[in-house]
Parts: structure tokens; sequence; C-alpha cells
């Protein structure tokens, strides 16, 4: 079938590869759960957070809130950076531009 017989024009320009789907199905189910995803907009929206201040914002305890992030750095949604005894997380620009990418 030929894409002009098609109803409607395809969802996206081009295929994934086979990596390319990998990566992006690890990147979603990050961002599917709530409580992640509420992280990642928090810190899109401030540039960057410490995670002292997320279990307030989110409501979760510690060790719930550093396994959430933990998990989004495993992803590469977030970098980690150390500063003293404090982690602080800013969002990867060019990990959540390939989402985009992939997705329009």
């Amino acid at each position: 079938m030929d894409v002009d017989d098609l109803c409607c024009p395809p969802l996206l320009s081009g295929s994934l590869t086979d990596d390319e789907t990998d990566e992006l199905v690890v990147v979603l189910k990050a961002l599917a759960d709530p409580v992640r995803l509420k992280l990642v907009s928090i810190i899109a929206a401030t540039g960057e957070g410490c995670a002292c201040d997320f279990p307030q914002a989110i409501e979760r305890s510690q060790p719930t809130t550093s396994h959430h992030l933990s998990q989004l750095v495993s992803a590469g949604i977030l970098h980690r950076e150390q500063r003293g005894k404090w982690a602080w997380f800013t969002v990867n620009e060019e990990r959540m531009a390939a989402v985009r990418a992939a997705l329009s």
C-alpha cells in the first residue's frame, strides 16, 4: 500500500529503528509514573532542583523520592550533580528533545 492510498497521513515522518524504539520505551516508561512526571515537571519549571525539596513538593517520603529520581536519572531524563551533601537535578534537554522529535 502506498502512502498516498492511506486515509490519513502517517503519524511519524519516518519509522523508528529498533534501537530508537527501545530507547524511547525506557524514557516513556519512566515518565508514565505520575510521581516521576511531576518531578520532571517541577525541575523543568524551575531549571533545577535539590533532592532535599522534593519529598515535601510531591508528598512522598525521602526514600520514595530518591527511588523515583534514581529511575529518572537511569532513563537519562535527568542529570544529577552532587553539591556538598545534596544532589541537584536538571532536565536532560537533549534526551527530551529526542523524545519530542520521535513523537512529532
